[in-house]
């Protein structure tokens, strides 16, 4: 029996509940994909319903001034004095000149430290000359960014601006902070027991930019500007993430033509790098074998062949995961590899069950590498500033 790659263009199984983690690499559903003439190059109605966790965020403007005084938006976990904390650190950010991906990093740090209240310790607390909004764990540390006596005096580090300001000229002194991760970058300055706490905030903290500061996460700097919806390849947008490999979206996501394909085909050049579309880790990188169970994925396949052929899987943060299938070689990484966004992980090919040269491209979520994870990555792109279509 063969052990086949899981979602890509099977039937879509029982949906399952937000937070439900599938063992991803003991799964083993059935694979077919992308085969089908020129199916692949030609623009088709894209199909599926667009992410709910994206459908609802600000649309990116030229204008990213954030208001600290006016009403702040409602976000499910996050209250009005939280929020105003987020814009009071993003203000800095924009007065300093740090760009937008600097703004997510911050908030995304102070949400891991203190949940974006301005906490005092013990000892502050009793004291009725400094305003906070709660005590935090450690004995010592105050404030937004939870810094310590070194950062400044207890009445500076208290002051949101003080601190994100002196957060700021720390990751500026950081080599390459811009293409770093967020648990990586905020490491960097904060020094934490805990370095990868920080990951699970960078998608809500893009969120929290985007909320207040009209789209900024969606931004990429061309000539020390921010420009909307343009990260491609090495150009990374705020949010941390960037389109794979430059072109048009061929097929789409689950059509009425081709309901169980579970990504989009990307016309491009055999031999075209592809990258990969944001930090993480290298869950898989192998050939994924045929119908009938041969690995020979050095050939091209259709219509001899099954499978999604050269092919590699990375994991990001908040549990996002994304697929690139039909290298035209063996992955340039390896299981268990970190990466950075924007970092070339092989070539583009036509391996594997595929009509000619094209990236096959999914997105999951929940760390569900089934086809119940699979999301439309078409909107989901391009509301991280990464539009797969090339578009403005």
């Amino acid at each position: 029996m063969t052990t086949e790659l899981p979602g890509v263009g099977q039937p879509p199984r029982r949906r399952l509940r937000t937070g439900t983690l599938v063992t991803a690499l003991t799964a083993t559903f059935a694979l077919l994909c992308c085969g089908g003439g020129s199916a692949a190059f030609f623009l088709t109605n894209l199909g599926g319903e667009r992410d709910n966790l994206v459908s609802n965020e600000m649309t990116c403007e030229q204008d990213h001034k954030v208001d600290v005084t006016g009403d702040m938006p409602r976000m499910s976990d996050y209250g009005d004095s939280q929020l105003r904390n987020a814009a009071i650190i993003i203000k800095v950010g924009q007065e300093m000149k740090v760009p937008p991906r600097g703004w997510v990093i911050a908030v995304g740090t102070a949400m891991q430290e203190s949940a974006l209240r301005n906490l005092a310790n013990s000892t502050v607390r009793g004291s009725r000359d400094i305003p906070n909004e709660g005590v935090g764990r450690d004995h010592d540390s105050v404030g937004l960014f939870q810094q310590r006596a070194g950062w400044g005096s207890v009445t500076e580090r208290m002051t949101p601006s003080y601190a994100a300001r002196k957060f700021y000229e720390k990751l500026l002194q950081v080599d390459g902070w811009e293409q770093l991760s967020l648990t990586r970058a905020a490491q960097k300055v904060q020094i934490s027991a805990y370095p990868d706490a920080y990951a699970k905030h960078e998608d809500t903290a893009a969120k929290i930019v985007n909320a207040l500061a009209k789209g900024a996460a969606r931004t990429v700097q061309i000539a020390d500007k921010a420009v909307c919806d343009r990260a491609s390849a090495k150009t990374i947008a705020a949010s941390g993430w960037t389109a794979p490999v430059p072109g048009g979206v061929g097929s789409g996501f689950r059509t009425r033509s081709r309901p169980r394909h579970n990504g989009v085909d990307i016309a491009a050049r055999k031999g075209t790098p592809i990258h990969a579309a944001a930090s993480g880790r290298v869950l898989v990188a192998r050939c994924d074998p045929d119908h009938n169970g041969r690995r020979d994925c050095d050939v091209d396949g259709y219509p001899n062949k099954g499978g999604c052929g050269w092919f590699v899987d990375i994991l990001h943060a908040g549990g996002y995961l994304t697929r690139y299938c039909h290298m035209v070689q063996k992955p340039l990484v390896v299981p268990g590899q970190e990466v950075k966004a924007g970092e070339m992980i092989g070539r583009v090919g036509s391996s594997g069950n595929s009509s000619g040269p094209h990236l096959h491209f999914e997105v999951h979520r929940d760390r569900d590498r089934s086809s119940a994870g699979a999301i439309d990555p078409v909107p989901w792109m391009r509301q991280r500033g990464a539009p797969l279509d090339g578009s403005a």
